[in-house]
């Protein structure tokens, strides 16, 4: 068999997923990818993928709206058209932070949050008017598939991958995977 060939293995339970999971890696097979209708808690780790930098990003993100929201405060209400609002006087950014806390907060959660989607969605290279690139519709409604790359004996692996409590096993190539 050559390595442009994948087995997918299709799974009807999660549990029964992730079991399969630890076993085909203790036999030391490379999982190219799992689709799943649903996260499933715990197999990131299983598969032995690195940890998201994503928790980073959103703090980055984070910061970037609290310094736009201290800007744009400043400009605004200090220095461009300064204000006499309630008695409070405008002579300084420091002297009305008080009342610009709420801004700030909802600036820095406006800019982690919509940064936080485009970064994933890039990241996730899903972008409007992509393809699909399920390799079985099944997987989007109650099928999990687990793709691995042949790389010799495949009966072997589908033997191995029969044991773990796959419900059907395909050999395609890997063009038609997706």
């Amino acid at each position: 068999m050559e390595a442009s060939q994948v087995i997918h293995a299709i799974y009807t339970d999660d549990d029964v997923l992730m079991s399969a999971v630890k076993k085909v890696k203790a036999e030391k097979y490379h999982i190219e990818e799992i689709y799943t209708p649903f996260p499933v808690h715990g197999l990131d780790k299983a598969m032995g993928l690195a940890p998201t930098r994503i928790a980073i990003a959103a703090f980055m993100y984070g910061c970037i709206g609290l310094i736009v929201a201290t800007v744009m405060m400043n400009f605004i209400m200090i220095e461009d058209w300064p204000q006499n609002i309630g008695g409070k006087p405008s002579f300084s950014y420091i002297e009305n932070m008080p009342a610009f806390v709420p801004i700030m907060f909802e600036l820095t959660v406006f800019f982690a949050a919509h940064l936080m989607v485009i970064t994933f969605y890039l990241r996730s290279r899903m972008w409007p008017f992509k393809k699909a690139e399920n390799p079985d519709p099944r997987t989007t409604d109650d099928h999990f598939l687990m793709e691995i790359p042949v790389h010799g004996d495949a009966d072997k692996l589908e033997g191995l991958l029969k044991k773990t409590g796959a419900v059907e096993i395909n050999l395609v190539d890997k063009e038609d995977a997706h």
